[in-house]
This record gives structure tokens, C-alpha cells and sequence, in this order.
């Protein structure tokens, strides 16, 4: 169990974790903690952006709690971002030409843009957020979306990152989810409100991504994070 919970933080943070021997096994245990690490993320965010709020005007308040989640997450999320606008824009609707170029390491001007729209849109709203706590959904619900997205789409590239994660245990991940879930309505209507947010750009991308690949990929994974950060945020700051 713990060397799963290791696992989790190792690769979804840049948080100090013990180094552990990434076994199949256990690398397939490891997907029922994505919600605790985002819920831990959200936290030392929260932390952050409430300790902030008393001694800096919220502009550059919110860009260091930005900075502050860019280093926490080592821009993992953001280069599967970025790897899925080029891709999907050059792919030209075509399956193995948009496989092909995700897995090209460089970034062009689609996943460029991709990724100052994103951070824009989560800065202005951490500058404009009446209750930092509510920086915990966020980050909780990105990472929920991902086992959700493993317990009901296919993985489509064999060896990559998330194959291992195909054998999780499902019982595990059911309770991660349902967990989240309360997590969330602990929030009352903002946490409702996030969930639904969730929800709707979770199937709208996953709508995307099974008519033009049949499955997703770690990096369609990685923009499903930022996709729900960002929406989240959107829409607890004009509820």
C-alpha cells in the first residue's frame, strides 16, 4: 500500500518521497492515491495562497502560488497539454499522425499557446479567489479525472506511461473516487458546482479523444488535468 502512495507523489509531484522500485504491481496500485496527491497538492496551495493573502497585493500573490504549482507538479500536466494541442492541430484529424507527434518532444505554436491560455486563465482566477481553501478542489478533481478516465477508456499506447496503470485494482479506485466525490460536497454548492464543472469538460474531452484515437494517452491524460484545473477555477471564482 505505501509503496503505491509513494509511487503516486514520486511521479505526480516534486514532493521529497522515498525512492521505490517501480514494480508493475505496484505502479498499478499507485492510481488509487492520484485523488489524495491532488488533495495534498490543493492544501499546500491553500496553505500558501492564505499565508500570501496578508502580506502582498493578490497580483503577485496569485502569480507565486502559480509558480508555486508549476514547481509542486514539475509542468508534468502541462507538457501533456501542450503535446495534445500540437498534436491535435497538426494530427489533421488523422489517428497515427496525431499518436505521431505527441511523442515529438518538441512544442509548437499550438501547444505554446495552449499553455499561456491555461496559466492566464488560472491566474486571473487565483487573483480574483474569495476563499483560497476552495484550492483544493481543483486539484483534487484533476486527478480524480484520471482514474475515472482509466476505470472507463481505453489506454491506447502500448508501453507508455499509464500502460502498467491498466491493471489497477478497480475496487480501490471506486472508493478514490467516491471519496473525492465527499471531499467535494463537503464544499457545499461551490463543491457541487466544481464537480459538475468536472464533469463536463471530463466527457467533452473524452468525447474528443475516443473519436480520434478510440482511447487516450498520458499526454491527453496530462491535458485532462489542466482542462479541469482550469474550468474548475473558472467557475468557482463567478459562481
Amino acid at each position: 500500500m505505501m509503496r503505491g502512495l509513494a509511487i503516486a507523489f514520486g511521479f505526480l509531484t516534486r514532493l521529497p518521497v522515498p525512492r521505490i522500485e517501480p514494480r508493475s504491481d505496484a505502479l498499478a496500485g499507485s492510481l488509487k492515491w492520484y485523488p489524495l496527491v491532488g488533495l495534498v497538492l490543493g492544501t499546500l496551495l491553500a496553505g500558501a495562497a492564505t499565508l500570501l493573502s496578508g502580506v502582498l497585493h493578490p497580483l503577485p500573490a496569485a502569480a507565486i502560488v502559480l509558480v508555486a504549482w508549476v514547481a509542486l507538479t514539475g509542468a508534468l500536466h502541462l507538457d501533456g497539454l501542450a503535446d495534445s494541442a500540437d498534436a491535435w492541430i497538426g494530427g489533421l484529424g488523422d489517428r497515427t499522425r496525431t499518436l505521431a507527434i505527441m511523442k515529438d518532444p518538441r512544442s509548437g505554436p499550438a501547444g505554446v499557446v495552449s499553455l499561456v491560455l491555461v496559466l492566464l486563465l488560472k491566474f486571473s482566477a487565483l487573483a480574483t479567489l474569495g476563499d483560497p481553501w476552495l484550492l483544493l478542489l481543483p486539484p483534487l478533481l484533476g486527478r480524480a479525472a484520471i482514474v475515472v478516465w482509466f476505470l472507463m477508456t481505453p489506454y491506447v499506447r502500448a508501453g507508455g506511461l499509464g500502460d502498467p496503470l491498466r491493471g489497477a485494482p478497480i475496487a480501490g479506485c471506486h472508493v478514490a473516487i467516491a471519496l473525492a466525490v465527499l471531499s467535494s460536497l463537503c464544499f457545499g454548492k461551490a463543491g457541487v458546482i466544481a464537480l459538475l464543472g468536472a464533469f463536463a469538460i471530463g466527457w467533452l474531452w473524452r468525447r474528443a479523444v475516443m473519436r480520434r484515437l478510440g482511447g487516450f494517452t498520458g499526454d491527453t491524460a496530462g491535458a485532462l488535468v489542466e482542462l479541469v484545473e482550469a474550468v474548475t477555477l473558472m467557475i468557482l471564482v463567478s459562481r
